[in-house]
């Protein structure tokens, strides 16, 4: 293998790089482009939900209840309609999540000691967030219910009663839990792929398509020679693409790296030699930028997406798509981010995602060659 000859691939590709407007955009603003998307605009965090209040009881009490409700962080009361059909309508044109009728003898049931029910509508057009407005809704209404009843059988016994079961919570590794901890390590998995795999898918399919595939197999040019040519420039494209990106999410997100930051580096080398071994792959069955681009949509983009357990959990998939999970590599590398984001895990606890990246990256260099040479060169 001769590294003069990967340096003049090299140098060529890049020269068509500087000159291609296109692929500089693709691999620049497009990476800058998503980490503001995906940290600004993805969130699952589940709060200051909107929330509509009909109080006929108009008493002290139903007054502390929605003040009690409006100090929460979870929810917002936003309006206090008169009547329930403006609350109604209110849920119906998408202005609130939730609406709440407290009725007019509510107060007084309370004082009594009867049963004082609520009505209470949530919009349930997105479960997993009328899932989450619920049980916050039950837990505020079961504190207050708690409280009431431990004052009412204080009062009626000798000594204060205190609550059988204490939960005492901790929360670990991501104890604010905000969903950008875990969106931002994502978001460079999904960078690689796009820079990487979606550009070099059509470094190979353009050759054929300009003529110059021919003239390349006249060259005394070996295929590791070309195909490490070939992946040279994009490589350290894309190795700085997730720099910004790790800098970008300490700036603008504070999300900052728990563990070694070089371990990340060595992820990323091996996960890059992935993302670009598999768009040459394709580069060099599909021969055309067109079907290229689509392929490398579908085979790399859209799994790093949707099955790496970045945005939906694995575990409620189908267990069809579970087995396909584990041939994603962006399931291998989002985990180790997870890791060294979050849990500061060292090598030796993340050697077997290490280790199944690697033999990924050998595989598919091997494939590669095999192409090569079936195409002549």
């Amino acid at each position: 293998m001769s590294l003069k000859k990967i340096g003049a691939i090299a140098r060529k590709e890049y020269y068509h790089l500087i000159r291609d407007f296109r692929s500089l955009y693709l691999a620049f603003f497009i990476p800058l482009l998503l980490i503001l998307l995906f940290g600004y605009a993805l969130s699952l965090d589940v709060d200051r939900i909107p929330t509509a209040v009909v109080d006929h009881s108009k008493t002290p009490e139903s007054r502390d209840f929605i003040e009690r409700l409006n100090a929460s962080l979870y929810f917002d009361v936003v309006a206090y309609p008169v009547s329930t059909e403006k609350m109604t309508r209110l849920i119906d044109g998408n202005r609130v999540v939730v609406g709440i009728v407290i009725p007019p003898d509510w107060t007084a049931r309370l004082k009594a000691e009867k049963d004082a029910p609520l009505q209470v509508i949530i919009d349930g057009s997105d479960p997993n967030y009328a899932g989450n407005t619920r049980a916050y809704l039950m837990a505020v209404v079961g504190e207050r219910n708690q409280n009431r009843l431990l004052t009412f059988l204080n009062r009626r016994g000798r000594e204060p009663i205190a609550v059988p079961v204490e939960a005492r919570i901790r929360v670990w590794f991501n104890e604010a839990l905000e969903s950008k901890n875990f969106i931002v390590p994502g978001i460079i998995a999904i960078i690689i792929m796009i820079v990487g795999a979606l550009l070099t898918s059509l470094v190979i399919a353009r050759e054929y398509e300009n003529g110059t595939m021919e003239t390349i197999r006249s060259l005394p040019v070996r295929a590791s020679e070309f195909f490490f040519g070939k992946a040279l420039c994009y490589w350290f494209i894309t190795l700085v693409d997730v720099l910004v990106a790790v800098l970008m999410g300490q700036v603008l997100f504070g999300v900052v790296m728990k563990s070694n930051f070089w371990l990340m580096i060595l992820a990323s080398m091996i996960y890059i030699s992935v993302a670009l071994s598999l768009g040459l792959l394709i580069s060099v069955k599909t021969r055309s930028q067109l079907m290229a681009n689509q392929m490398a949509i579908l085979l790399t983009y859209l799994p790093s997406l949707l099955l790496s357990d970045f945005v939906f959990p694995q575990q409620n998939m189908p267990a069809v798509l579970k087995a396909v999970t584990f041939a994603v590599p962006a399931t291998y590398y989002i985990d180790i981010l997870n890791g060294l984001y979050l849990r500061h895990l060292d090598f030796f606890q993340m050697w077997e995602n290490f280790a199944v990246l690697a033999v990924m990256a050998g595989i598919l260099f091997f494939l590669n060659i095999r192409a090569l040479k079936k195409a002549g060169l």
